[in-house]
């Protein structure tokens, strides 16, 4: 994969974000890549799902199931919608966790010594809160499924449901300590709003700082084929879609 590739599937997607009823807003640059935003508001009433994948570009399985979401229409035109297709295009055309500069965007936004993640806190403090955040990983140390939970919202949270709607799939990750983190299930992670390293930060604990809401960001393990890791992200995301809809209802 090299620059010139990624920009072409840059534009493939923008054009697809727009045939879907998306704005496409360009909110910086990675190198001479552009850092994307899809936005479509249907009802302001409705609840804003924010997507986001790409953010170490040696994790390639997110951002293609972003776009096979798109283009099988499974992103609900009843839901707002924000969504960051690829966080690291300069990683991702290069197979690395880190920027050109050698910094890892996922723990830098509390620093903001990226471009990268200094434009994309600009561009989401201008945004709407957020009610449900989806972001889509892989781990190359583990040979199942699994994710963090983050909860402070009103929603009741759902994360074992999700890992067993995956599991057909991709079975869940067995070990009760992934990461250094105990899991409350398996495949489970339940994390605080702190961040594990206090001038780390991932993109999961600043939208916290944002806004209450519920968050799961889910792994899923590199070493199986990337066709299956992407059907897996494409599992989670659309059951976290289906039972956020449907507890939030209960709630409201």
């Amino acid at each position: 994969m090299n620059d010139r590739y990624v920009a072409q599937w840059l534009e493939t997607l923008a054009r697809l974000a727009k045939q879907r009823g998306f704005s496409v807003e360009c909110w910086g640059n990675s190198g001479k890549l552009p850092l994307l935003g899809f936005v479509r508001t249907g009802n302001e009433n409705a609840p804003r799902i924010y997507l986001s994948a790409g953010i170490h570009g040696d994790e390639p399985a997110g951002p293609p199931a972003i776009e096979r979401l798109l283009r099988d229409d499974h992103l609900s035109p009843s839901l707002n919608w924000t969504i960051c297709p690829l966080l690291n295009p300069c990683g991702y055309a290069a197979g690395s966790r880190h920027t050109p500069e050698g910094i890892d965007l996922n723990r830098d936004y509390k620093q903001f010594r990226a471009a990268e993640s200094a434009a994309h806190a600009a561009w989401l403090k201008g945004a709407p809160a957020n009610d449900l955040y989806l972001s889509l990983h892989e781990d190359w140390e583990t040979g199942g499924f699994y994710l963090y939970e983050i909860n402070n919202s009103p929603v009741p949270a759902f994360g074992e449901a999700i890992v067993e709607a995956v599991a057909e799939v991709i079975p869940a990750e067995s070990r009760s300590v992934i990461d250094d983190h105990r899991t409350a299930a398996p495949g489970v992670i339940r994390h605080s709003p702190s961040p594990d390293e206090p001038d780390n930060w991932p993109e999961a604990i600043y939208h916290f700082v944002l806004y209450p809401h519920l968050s799961y960001t889910f792994e899923t393990p590199s070493s199986l084929r990337i066709e299956t890791r992407i059907r897996a992200h494409i599992v989670a995301v659309k059951t976290a879609l289906e039972l956020f809809s449907e507890r939030r209802d209960k709630e409201v």
